[in-house]
């Protein structure tokens, strides 16, 4: 019976000391990753050109769309511009898509806003890009960035990335990682 007693008091006090472990692990774990955020925000500021920035002036780019025409960001001056980059095997990419296809449709126009998807040919074929196109029903301008040069220009070093362009050709916004509809709207609503 007192063999018994001790077992259970044994296996409770071993159950305490692997919770007491795992909670301590766990805290630590948050703080190292947000001080790994800080760490990673403090080197995008360094990094990122002026240019890149709030309120700088993207470079211009001239890429083909999917159709074979060629198409300038410049061309678009006057109007908001959501700078998108993608690739189709992304995950976060994929989830974005249908939000960006909705508020292209619904709210595009009304908001005088254009979405220039740049797709990172570099890592998809030209196959796999009308497949994803014609899957989603995307009716938005799709880019080719054959060689990766305008994402690397625009430092994309994670996708998805968009840059929110106000009508007089500054950057309001750079987002990095996937947005909805919603997000969308309210970020253009506040921009020139």
């Amino acid at each position: 019976m007192k063999k018994k007693i001790f077992g259970l008091v044994l296996v409770g006090l071993l159950i305490v000391i692997a919770l007491v472990s795992y909670i301590k692990q766990e805290s630590e774990t948050r703080e190292s990753a947000l001080t790994d955020e800080q760490l990673g925000s403090d080197i995008v500021n360094q990094t990122t050109k002026t240019s890149l920035k709030e309120g700088g002036t993207p470079p211009d780019f001239t890429l083909q769309t999917l159709d074979g025409e060629k198409t300038r960001l410049s061309d678009y001056k006057g109007k908001k511009v959501i700078v998108n980059f993608w690739a189709t095997w992304c995950p976060p990419c994929k989830a974005e898509m249908p939000h960006m296809q909705n508020f292209y449709e619904d709210h595009a126009e009304e908001m005088n806003t254009e979405i220039l998807a740049v797709n990172l040919l570099s890592s998809d074929s030209i196959e796999q890009v009308e497949e994803f196109v014609g899957y989603n029903k995307l009716t938005f301008p799709i880019l080719l960035d054959e060689e990766g040069t305008i994402s690397n220009e625009y430092e994309a070093l994670t996708i998805p990335t968009s840059f929110l362009i106000n009508t007089d050709g500054t950057i309001a916004h750079r987002i990095v990682g996937p947005m909805d509809e919603d997000m969308m709207i309210n970020l253009l609503e506040g921009m020139d």
